[in-house]
C-alpha cells in the first residue's frame, strides 16, 4: 500500500458575488474570495465573520433539559449535597470539568472532579467508579463529554440513591439514557438552533443558564471562555456558529494571559501576545492531552484550576517532560503500524492491532494513518488479559459511528462521533471484527481507493501575497474546523534555496516573477528533497500564508500543504 497523492480542489465561487462583497466591505478580492468559498456571501454575514471579540449566543434554555439541571443543581447546593463531576481524560473533559469545579464552588457548592484512568479504566462511567463516589457520600454526578450510552451506569447509580445528570455531545445509539437530566445538542427532541457545541461548550450553557435564573454576581460566566476555546479547537467541533464568538473571545483571554495554569503553558512553550487557534490545537492541547495519555488527566485539571504561580510552573514542566514521551511512543508506535499496513492486504480500510501498543497514543497513530493513506483507521493496543482499547479515525464522508453499530456484536463497547470513535474488542473476536469492518467500508464507500482532496481557496501569484491581505485574513479567525485557514495555489515557483530541517520537515525559499523572495516550511515533507533535486527547479505548491514574528519584526511565510515537482 502507498501514500496517495493530493487532487488539488480550487473553490468554485462567482466573481459577481466576490466583487459585490469586495465593494461592499472595501475587502481585497482574495478575502472576498475566501468568505465566498466559505458561504459568506453577504454584506452582513460577512461584517460578523470579520467582527472583533464579542457576539450573540443562542439561549441555554433552549437546549433540552437545562432546567430541569441547574435546578437540581440549586437543591443540591442549598442542602449541602456533594457533587461530583465526571470527565473524560482528553481536553475537551479536562476543561469542562475544570470549569464546573471553578464556577460551583465559588457560587457554594461542595464540588469535586473525578476523571477516569485511561490505562487503568475505560472512557465514559464505569460501575467501580460510581459505586466509590456513592461510598464517600456523593449524591448528585454530573457527566462532562460522556454518559449518553450509560444506560446500565445510570441505573446503578439510581440504586445507589445517586442522581445523574448527563451533558454530552456524542451522538446517541438505539435508545436515550434516563438520567434526571440529558443535555446532548444531538437529542431528537433538541431544538437548539446549532448541534456543534463541545463538552466544554455545554458546560459553558449550564453555569450560563444557573447564572440567569439563580444568579452568581461574583462569578462572571465571561470569564470561562478561555476553557472553552480550549475545548472546542481540541475536540475539533466545527468553528461557526456561536463557536465563532466563544472561542473567538477565549483566545483573547488566553493571550492576556488570564488564567494562571494556561499562562503557565504559553510561557513554557515561548508564546507572547496573540495565541491562535492553530497554536492551542498544535502546541498546548498536545501537552494537555499528554497528562490523560501517559499519566493522568487529574495534572491538567489541577493546572486549569490552580491559583498558584509556582504550581502551574510545575505542573506545565511536568505537562511537557510527558508530552516529549508521547512524541517518542508515537514514533514508535506508528512505524510499527506503518509496517504491519504494508505487510498485508488493508482493503478500503486499516485495522492493525499490537499487544503492548500504549492505549494513550492509538488516537494519534490512527490519525497518522489515515493522514498517510486516506482512508478509515483503527488502531488497537491489547493488554495482558486480551482486551484491546481501539481508536477509530475517518475520512470525511464516512461515519465509522455507523459502521461500527454494524459491527456491535464483535465489540464489548463504542461510542464516539462520525469522524472519531472509541472502542474495546476481545482479542479473540479482532478477525472476525476486522473482515466486518472491511466489509462495512467497502459496502459505503467507492471500491477503488479515493484520492484525498487538498481545498483550495484560489490560485495566487505571490505578489499578490502582501501584509495588507494577511491582516484581512487574520480577521477571520478562529481557524479551524468548519473554517479552514485560507490556502492558496502557485504554480511554476522556482526553488532558490532548499533544505531539510528538524523531524523531517522541508524548507524552501520560494519566488515567482515580481514577488520577493519568501521563506516556506512543509511540516514531516523532508522526503520531497530528492524529487525537487530531480527536478527542474520549479515547483506548484499549496500553502497557507501567515506572520512569522521574531525579534520584534514580522516576515511573511509560507505553509507548505502540499508540493509537486515539474
Amino acid at each position: 500500500m502507498t501514500m496517495l497523492s493530493q487532487n488539488w480542489l480550487v473553490r468554485s465561487v462567482e466573481q459577481k458575488q466576490v466583487d459585490a462583497l469586495a465593494l461592499a466591505l472595501g475587502l481585497l478580492p482574495l478575502t472576498a474570495t475566501v468568505l465566498c468559498g466559505r458561504g459568506v456571501l453577504e454584506p452582513d454575514q460577512a461584517e460578523a465573520w470579520l467582527s472583533s471579540p464579542g457576539g450573540a449566543t443562542h439561549d441555554p434554555f433552549a437546549l433540552p433539559d437545562m432546567e430541569r439541571a441547574i435546578d437540581r443543581l440549586h437543591s443540591a447546593i442549598q442542602r449541602g449535597e456533594r457533587i461530583c463531576f465526571y470527565g473524560d481524560y482528553d481536553v475537551d473533559g479536562m476543561a469542562a470539568t475544570s470549569l464546573h469545579l471553578l464556577f460551583w464552588r465559588r457560587v457554594g457548592a461542595k464540588a469535586e472532579v473525578y476523571i477516569p484512568h485511561r490505562q487503568e479504566e475505560r472512557y465514559g462511567l464505569q460501575e467501580g467508579a460510581i459505586r466509590k463516589l456513592a461510598d464517600t457520600g456523593v449524591s448528585l454526578l454530573l457527566t462532562a463529554d460522556c454518559g449518553t450510552t450509560s444506560y446500565r451506569e445510570i441505573e446503578v447509580a439510581r440504586s445507589l440513591g445517586m442522581d445523574v445528570i448527563v451533558t454530552d455531545h456524542h451522538q446517541l445509539q438505539s435508545r436515550m439514557p434516563e438520567p434526571v437530566a440529558f443535555i446532548n445538542p444531538y437529542r431528537p427532541d433538541s431544538v437548539y438552533p446549532f448541534q456543534g457545541l463541545c463538552s466544554g461548550g455545554l458546560a459553558y450553557k449550564v453555569v450560563e443558564a444557573y447564572a440567569r435564573k439563580y444568579g452568581a454576581a461574583d462569578v462572571p460566566v465571561e470569564t470561562f471562555r478561555d476553557l472553552v476555546a480550549l475545548s472546542s479547537i481540541a475536540d475539533l467541533v466545527p468553528l461557526r456558529d456561536e463557536n465563532r464568538v466563544l472561542v473567538r473571545d477565549g483566545l483573547a483571554q488566553v493571550a492576556r494571559g488570564t488564567r494562571c495554569g494556561i499562562r503557565a503553558l504559553t510561557q513554557d512553550l515561548g508564546l507572547n501576545g496573540t495565541c491562535s487557534a492553530g497554536t492551542i490545537g498544535f502546541r498546548v492541547a498536545p501537552r494537555l492531552n499528554a497528562a490523560g495519555r501517559l499519566a493522568h488527566a487529574e495534572l491538567g485539571v489541577r493546572l486549569l484550576t490552580t491559583e498558584s504561580e509556582p504550581e502551574a510552573g510545575q505542573l506545565a514542566q511536568q505537562l511537557e517532560q510527558l508530552n516529549r514521551q508521547r512524541r517518542q511512543i508515537e514514533e514508535e508506535m506508528t512505524r510499527e503500524a506503518i509496517a504491519q499496513v504494508e505487510a498485508g492486504e488493508q482493503p478500503h480500510a486499516i485495522v492493525v492491532g499490537a499487544e503492548g501498543w500504549h492505549s494513550g497514543v492509538i488516537g494519534i497513530v490512527a490519525a497518522r494513518l489515515v493522514e498517510r493513506y486516506h482512508r478509515p483507521a483503527v488502531v488497537v493496543a491489547f493488554d495482558q488479559h486480551g482486551i484491546g482499547k481501539g481508536s477509530v479515525r475517518s475520512v470525511p464522508g464516512f461515519d465509522v459511528c455507523q459502521a461500527l453499530q454494524e459491527c456491535h456484536q464483535d465489540l464489548m463497547a463504542f461510542g464516539g462521533h462520525p469522524m472519531a470513535a472509541g472502542l474495546t474488542v476481545r482479542r479473540e473476536m479482532f478477525a472476525d471484527f476486522r473482515r466486518r469492518f472491511w466489509g462495512i467500508v467497502e459496502g459505503l464507500m467507492d471500491a477503488r481507493p479515493q484520492v484525498p482532496t487538498l481545498d483550495v481557496d484560489a490560485a495566487v501569484a505571490l505578489a499578490d501575497v502582501q501584509f495588507p491581505l494577511l491582516q484581512e485574513l487574520e480577521r477571520l479567525q478562529p481557524f479551524g474546523m468548519g473554517n479552514p485557514e485560507p490556502t492558496f495555489m502557485s504554480r511554476g515557483v522556482s526553488v532558490l534555496e532548499k533544505r531539510v530541517v528538524g523531524e523531517n520537515h522541508l524548507k524552501l525559499v520560494l519566488r515567482q516573477p515580481g514577488s520577493v523572495p519568501l521563506d516556506s516550511i512543509g511540516f514531516r515533507m523532508g522526503g520531497l528533497a530528492k524529487d525537487i533535486d530531480a527536478g527542474n527547479g520549479r515547483i506548484d505548491a499549496v500553502f497557507s500564508p501567515e506572520l512569522n514574528h521574531w525579534k520584534g519584526s514580522s516576515r511573511i511565510q509560507l505553509r507548505l500543504c502540499d508540493v509537486r515537482v515539474e
